[in-house]
């Protein structure tokens, strides 16, 4: 699943080829990308025809055109990627995707945006927004280690809290959003900490250095365009990104930790994967083998 990294990569190209054009019209393929959106995809499609993209914003994982309606009342288009969902930016005359779920087409009558999901686990709704300028329907998502509003003492503090794994409160979203598998695994090795250490066991300086390490790594992929394992992940001119090059702990396993040289190891974690240095990560004691 796309993470913070991936989304804002998405939200920049929206920021560069849709903010400051009309729409002139919306066209929804099918039920599930609208499935969000309780009213349904022909009542979407609907009230979105001229709207004026005023900002493309982004919390974690979610993000959202800004819109500003004729009758002068604004609200948030919001869109989940969800596994494999991709906005594109296409000319009007090129084939449509084979997974293709939506298209918006400008009263500037240039590219046109499309949103392609071969999983069908993303989709679209719109919202009002609150006093922020947050969707209301994504209030519960708490802020991202990139957001000016991220308070990180006050998720320390709440971390602290919890005795729970530490990896299980990086990938809560009502917790700190944005932070998905991959940054998760790359933030605990550079902090040498195993995932499953629970955060009542760690001290605040070291639950401040994972949310540290979490931020600094997902600036660094930013800067490479994201992470890309496949064709799924791409920005909105297709074009995928790069960071899995520079990945020290996920998807490793096998390979030499780059700072020990111990092979990294994969171990089962709330249904998914996890990545570590069996030496720079001990396992808890109570873990034991």
């Amino acid at each position: 699943m796309p993470e913070l990294p991936e989304v804002e990569v998405v939200r920049r190209g929206l920021q560069d080829h849709v903010v400051g054009r009309t729409l002139a019209r919306a066209e929804f393929y099918g039920t599930r990308v609208a499935r969000r959106h309780l009213p349904g995809a022909h009542h979407l499609a609907e009230q979105l025809g001229g709207n004026h993209v005023a900002e493309a914003r982004r919390r974690g994982k979610y993000l959202w055109m800004v819109l500003d309606t004729p009758d002068g009342s604004r609200h948030g288009l919001i869109t989940h990627l969800g596994m494999s969902g991709q906005l594109l930016v296409e000319d009007p005359g090129a084939p449509d995707e084979k997974h293709l779920h939506a298209r918006f087409t400008f009263d500037d009558e240039g590219p046109e945006l499309r949103f392609v999901d071969q999983r069908t686990f993303g989709g679209m709704a719109l919202s009002d927004l609150d006093d922020d300028g947050v969707p209301e329907a994504i209030e519960h998502i708490a802020p991202d280690p990139l957001e000016a509003a991220f308070d990180a003492k006050a998720v320390v503090a709440a971390m602290k809290k919890r005795h729970s794994a530490v990896k299980r409160a990086l990938l809560d979203q009502d917790l700190v959003s944005g932070i998905g598998n991959i940054y998760a695994d790359e933030a605990l090795w550079r902090a040498q900490v195993h995932g499953e250490r629970l955060c009542s066991t760690l001290t605040k300086p070291t639950l401040h250095r994972v949310l540290d390490h979490a931020r600094e790594v997902m600036l660094e992929a930013l800067g490479q365009g994201g992470t890309s394992f496949d064709a799924l992940y791409v920005n909105v001119n297709g074009a995928s990104g790069y960071f899995d090059r520079s990945l020290n702990a996920y998807g490793q396993e096998g390979r030499p930790c780059r700072r020990c040289g111990t092979l990294i190891r994969r171990e089962s974690f709330m249904n998914r994967s996890s990545f570590s240095c069996p030496r720079c990560q001990p396992r808890p004691r109570t873990l034991g083998r």
